[in-house]
């Protein structure tokens, strides 16, 4: 959640270097290291932290199956992604092809402008549900060190709105970079402080401990783990950035295979030092001696000012369809364009500010966006598009799968979206 997207996944800060169409190394693009690095940030995101909750939901077996299975299915969605953009290079005679396509492109050539429009609304409400998950846990862990202030909706209203206004006004990305990396030093340090809180309440730690709790357990799980594998419209940008184009595969699947690891680990080692008292934000159940204290407020400010990183594709979209709509001419040629667009930012910040502070719970909320806007954009789209733009070269078998994908998908979003509606 860290690396910003344009609304149609491209890469938002900077143009991407193209490697030749030889595969040969071009001077100037990512190595394979610095897109291993660029893999990571653009998917570990704050919805780590909700991880051994979701795995004392489903038990530490089901859980770590779960995230392993959502895994290593993204990873085959994303791979999905990049075979369509090489079948579209490859049919396309050179001088009509295109330097980069982005995860809009494919919509646009698959289904037109109804498939671009579609892509692009998926994003952006599953950008949003990140950004709304992020006011969540600001709000929530700073209420679980200065509890006797305000409630977490009071932090988020008196301090984080004001602040995200501010911010707003700042359209140039590259000056919150450092507090996108700041967040991501946060996330490693608060999930070395839970480990290492962790591994003191250790005892007896499969004693009372559920490997698995049940079927219905299993879907909640999933969700939460799909939202952590989040950063799938980074996907084509970063193989447009790497050097050697033809080792993207490969490193992608290191990346997504640590990532596995890490998440389990974590998973596990937070429910099994706290069972059932384990929260939907893992840091609310550390002490509030020096250090916790210290990360929980550095990953405060570093969200906070990593928000309007999130932020970006929504404005995005939103200015580029008020930009398209006749307001938009009436006011720049009153001059008050500059007005119409800041005004179009503090409207969406306001709106999803007060989204956050009606949210009760973080972990429900993330999987409800995992099982339902994530599964769509990691799972359908990937399937749809693969099946219209390769479908006739492939095998059976992978035929079979891609429409396997596309029901299991479609599925799982249906039942999102039916679990929440009747727990409300």
């Amino acid at each position: 959640m860290a690396a910003a997207k344009a609304a149609d996944g491209s890469a938002s800060a900077a143009p991407l270097l193209l490697a030749q169409e030889d595969g040969s190394p071009r001077r100037g693009g990512a190595t394979p290291a610095q897109t291993l690095g660029n893999v990571v940030v653009s998917i570990v995101g704050t919805g780590v932290l909700g991880l051994p909750y979701a795995f004392r939901a489903a038990g530490w077996l089901a859980g770590s199956v779960g995230v392993a299975a959502a895994g290593s299915a993204t990873l085959y969605c994303m791979l999905l992604l990049v075979d369509c953009r090489d079948k579209l290079e490859e049919d396309e005679p050179e001088e009509c092809c295109q330097d980069h396509y982005t995860y809009g492109d494919l919509g646009e050539r698959c289904f037109g402008a109804i498939g671009r429009c579609l892509t692009e609304i998926l994003i952006l409400v599953s950008q949003a549900g990140g950004s709304v998950a992020y006011l969540i846990f600001i709000g929530q862990n700073l209420h679980s060190i200065f509890s006797q202030l305000m409630s977490p909706a009071g932090f988020i209203f008196a301090i984080l709105l004001p602040v995200q206004i501010a911010l707003s006004f700042i359209r140039s990305l590259p000056s919150l970079s450092p507090f996108s990396i700041f967040a991501d030093v946060c996330n490693v340090l608060a999930m070395a402080i839970v480990i290492k809180e962790d591994l003191q309440l250790f005892d007896h730690p499969f004693a009372n401990r559920s490997a698995f709790n049940g079927l219905w357990a299993v879907p909640f799980t999933f969700g939460v783990a799909v939202f952590c594998f989040e950063g799938f419209s980074m996907t084509l940008a970063l193989e447009a950035s790497m050097a050697e184009r033809r080792k993207f595969r490969w490193v992608l699947s290191q990346a997504v295979a640590a990532i596995i690891t890490v998440y389990v680990c974590f998973g596990v080692c937070g429910y099994l030092a706290y069972g059932d008292a384990t929260k939907d934000i893992i840091t609310l159940n550390l002490p509030n001696n020096w250090s916790s204290v210290a990360v929980k407020v550095g990953l405060c400010i570093a969200l906070a000012f990593t928000f309007p990183v999130m932020m970006h594709p929504i404005h995005e979209i939103v200015e580029t369809r008020f930009r398209s709509s006749g307001c938009f001419q009436k006011l720049s040629h009153n001059g008050a364009e500059w007005l119409g667009l800041h005004s179009s930012r503090i409207l969406v910040v306001a709106i999803l500010t007060v989204v956050a502070s009606f949210i009760p719970a973080f972990g429900s909320f993330i999987s409800f966006v995992g099982s339902t806007m994530c599964a769509l954009l990691s799972f359908v789209l990937p399937a749809l598009f693969h099946l219209s733009i390769v479908g006739s070269s492939m095998s059976l078998w992978r035929r079979v799968l891609d429409h396997v994908i596309l029901l299991f998908g479609l599925a799982f979003a249906g039942f999102g979206l039916v679990s929440a509606l009747s727990s409300h």
